[in-house]
């Protein structure tokens, strides 16, 4: 039985997880607490991974019981210590001299800020698609080799279910239904593929671009597709974990819980 094996919670968009052993969700269907704040520019359009290389060089830690948010910068041992509410103004100067222009720091307790948000619940994702997708990038043809922990900081999911690889395609239909599963003892509408962003295709320390890590990707995730999955949502190949909502919202999940879905491919995975 596929049981939910990490739960990864973004306090700051575009900055770094940490892992929990339980969450509530909030009414939204959203993970408590994460993309809880996120950055903006002047014109009041996000500062993230997409549009600021500069942000995946930055090292963050959020302490939930302390309410502390501490940042870096790659490279240096010094953390600086927020209280990303009470200390805001310094916060935004310190995001503010690390990119070279003003940022302003927004917060939102019951959606956070999802790039869906048509399906605000937790991304989800196996062990075995991410044990999978790493060996298409096993270091040969002089590429480096990356491994499933970096693949979870490039894909930036929220659930990860020990599971074979694949299994979470089955979570998804054409693009007028949802299907039904259960983490728990809670419901969730499976929505869609994720469809992907530069993000995964740079180094999440340095930010350097990995020349071909999309066009290896579509490839192989167009010949490994498993010949069950309903191809509606594929126009491309870049997708990977599933979006969700929860209709059964508020609710909490934790480490352990059993996932279970009825909806069974008619054949195994290719």
């Amino acid at each position: 039985m596929p049981t939910l094996s990490e739960i990864r919670v973004y306090p700051v968009k575009s900055l770094d997880p940490e892992l929990v052993e339980s969450v509530r969700l909030t009414g939204s269907g959203a993970v408590e607490s994460d993309r809880r704040y996120a950055l903006f520019d002047a014109d009041g359009d996000y500062v993230n991974g997409k549009s600021e290389r500069r942000i995946h060089r930055v090292r963050s830690e959020f302490d939930f019981d302390a309410g502390e948010l501490r940042l870096r910068e790659r490279g240096s041992d010094e953390w600086a210590r927020f209280d990303p509410d009470a200390d805001r103004a310094a916060l935004e100067a310190w995001f503010g001299d690390v990119l070279g222009y003003d940022v302003t720091v927004r917060r939102d307790d019951e959606q956070g800020y999802p790039d869906d948000t048509a399906a605000g619940g937790p991304t989800l994702v196996s062990t075995g698609t991410l044990d999978a997708v790493a060996s298409w990038f096993d270091g040969e043809s002089g590429r480096p080799a990356i491994d499933g922990a970096e693949l979870r900081r490039r894909f930036r999911p929220n659930l990860v279910v020990d599971a074979p690889a694949f299994w979470e395609d089955r979570l998804y239909a054409d693009r007028d239904s949802t299907v039904p599963f259960s983490v728990g003892e809670v419901e969730f509408a499976g929505v869609n593929p994720c469809q992907r962003c530069v993000v995964p295709t740079r180094d999440p320390d340095t930010a350097e671009s990995d020349d071909g890590f999309r066009e290896r990707f579509v490839e192989r995730r167009r010949a490994t597709l498993p010949e069950w999955v309903d191809r509606d949502w594929y126009d491309h190949f870049y997708r990977l974990t599933v979006n969700t909502r929860v209709p059964d919202a508020p609710a909490a999940l934790s480490v352990g819980d059993e996932v279970v879905c009825d909806r069974e491919p008619s054949v195994d995975a290719v």
